[in-house]
């Protein structure tokens, strides 16, 4: 069986997609926040939700979403509220965790465009076909 080369695409995509992933932890790090707060900062909205949809919504049980709603709010970057039209108890973002969001999806944007910034719209829309079925082929 032949050693992988470095120059090979499947081992440039492995070493770009963990680097990718670091760059994607620096603002969260400098923030003092871990990995997954951005998740659950990119699902909520001024509008907010319940904490049942949430965790649904991210795959987590409630009782592990729970401990990190607790510490999220301790940085008032999440609060409870009525949500919805029927007001039902729910979480919404507050000005301050907008605020963070919108910078971590800046940060996002940036990292994109610093992929995909040579490609044309089709290109770029071939490379993602590309890359879905490549994870779709890896899926258990």
């Amino acid at each position: 069986m032949a050693r992988p080369s470095p120059s090979s695409s499947l081992y440039q995509l492995i070493a770009a997609g963990q680097l990718a992933h670091k760059a994607l932890l620096v603002p969260l790090k400098e923030r003092g926040l871990e990995p997954g707060d951005d998740a659950v900062l990119f699902e909520l909205g001024r509008s907010g939700t319940t904490e049942q949809h949430l965790a649904e919504t991210l795959g987590l049980p409630l009782d592990m979403l729970e401990p990190r709603l607790t510490r999220l709010i301790g940085r008032d970057l999440v609060d409870r509220r009525a949500v919805g039209p029927e007001l039902v108890p729910g979480i919404a973002l507050t000005e301050r965790g907008i605020r963070i969001r919108n910078s971590l999806a800046d940060h996002w944007a940036q990292l994109e465009e610093a992929l995909l910034g040579e490609l044309k719209p089709k290109q770029r829309k071939k490379f993602g076909q590309i890359l879905r079925r490549f994870t779709d082929l890896l899926q258990f």
